[in-house]
């Protein structure tokens, strides 16, 4: 088994792996404050054109090069909710 490494090393890609050993899918996006080292979740991709899930971080058991493993087991993943992406954030100009 690999070594545990940091949320800020993982890639769009990365395997997704449920509690129960199946894997659910690929890394698609990072949610998160690099420059506060907040990991908010990720997005998981379920495959070409079949959407994304959205995994908040408590529900990230453990990540090693090339792998998140989930707390989840792979019924519980297919119950989240599906990800369409943050909303663009908002810009206020001082007038």
């Amino acid at each position: 088994m690999s070594d545990p490494v940091s949320w800020l090393v993982i890639e769009p890609g990365w395997k997704v792996v449920a509690a129960d050993g199946a894997e659910v899918g690929r890394v698609d996006e990072l949610i998160g404050d690099t420059g506060k080292d907040i990991f908010n979740g990720l997005s998981v991709s379920l495959g070409l054109l079949k959407g994304r899930r959205y995994v908040p971080s408590e529900q990230v058991a453990s990540i090693t090069e090339g792998e998140v493993a989930l707390e989840l087991g792979s019924q519980d993943f297919e119950q989240l909710e599906e990800y369409e992406g943050a909303p663009p954030s908002e810009q206020f100009r001082a007038d």
